[in-house]
């Protein structure tokens, strides 16, 4: 993870701040930053999109291709997860510095989207056991202002809207042998839904109290964050404690209520405006017309 190097007076002043309710930024503890969301922006994917949360820049991008069902869901697609730390984002990420991050990133999102409630995968079946889409999410960092979990989640959400699927027919001669045509129509596609994708919520412990959406000099001041992803109908897919400190049960039990309560108001306040451009955007495509961005 991307750190940043602060005195022990700017550790305290950061600390106080928190506890009070005001942080540096003017934000209180459960106050987000302005997060833009841009899709289509990488011509040669099936689909992209790019989040800005405060100092924190990631680059998501869909790549659909032919491949074979696992055996044991011989009737599902599934996805692929590679995350890129780019050495852009931080020097700590050069040469193979961000490889951990990187791992440490790909296996969440692996938990967040290993269960039937967040994608539809059977819409990614082509022949049962024999033919099916492989999405491969790249995740590139950009730049790490902090918080990089939530920004992530909501690039995934948006790239995995804005991934156009090729309709395909499977054509079956008089032998039996089975022929797969694709449409040659680039807008004749198939989308998938996205509705309970889930949205990470990150609260990191800071004294005796907790922050969402922290930068990275409040991430220095922390030594343990609790991750929480949660769908629109408040269903969790996955939660872990990130960062070398512990955390009591109790202080876990009060971060669980924090984060359901942030992700109600996130879903209620936030993700209708981003659910409703991206059908809008949608039906720009549709209309041949390029897709904008949002600020959130």
């Amino acid at each position: 993870m991307a750190s940043v190097a602060l005195s022990e007076a700017e550790k305290v002043y950061i600390v106080h701040g928190v506890q009070e309710d005001l942080r540096v930024d003017g934000r209180g503890c459960e106050d987000y930053r302005c997060v833009e969301v841009e899709t289509d922006v990488v011509s040669n994917t099936s689909g992209s999109a790019r989040v800005k949360l405060g100092h924190t820049d990631i680059l998501v991008g869909v790549k659909a291709e032919m491949g074979t069902p696992k055996l044991e869901k011989p009737n599902e697609g599934y996805l692929e997860f590679f995350v890129d730390c780019s050495a852009n984002a931080t020097p700590e990420f050069e040469g193979r510095g961000g490889d951990d991050l990187g791992t440490e990133i790909a296996n969440t999102l692996y938990r967040i989207f290993n269960n039937k409630s967040s994608v539809d995968l059977k819409t990614l079946c082509i022949s049962p056991r024999e033919h099916c889409w492989v999405l491969y999410v790249d995740v590139l960092l950009l730049e790490c202002g902090g918080n990089l979990f939530d920004a992530i989640s909501i690039a995934v959400k948006a790239a995995l809207f804005n991934t156009s699927i090729p309709r395909v027919r499977v054509l079956e001669d008089e032998e039996g042998s089975k022929d797969i045509e694709l449409s040659d129509d680039p807008y004749d596609c198939i989308r998938l839904s996205v509705e309970n994708v889930p949205c990470i919520v990150t609260l990191c412990k800071i004294g005796y109290r907790h922050v969402v959406d922290a930068t990275l000099q409040e991430e220095a001041c922390s030594l343990a964050s609790l991750l929480v992803s949660v769908t629109s109908k408040g269903v969790v897919t996955c939660m872990r404690k990130v960062g070398k400190g512990s955390l009591d049960p109790e202080s876990i039990f009060e971060m669980m209520e924090t984060d359901e309560a942030v992700a109600c108001q996130w879903y209620d306040r936030q993700l209708p405006n981003l659910d409703g451009w991206l059908n809008a955007s949608s039906k720009n495509e549709e209309g041949r017309e390029k897709d904008g961005g949002i600020c959130l």
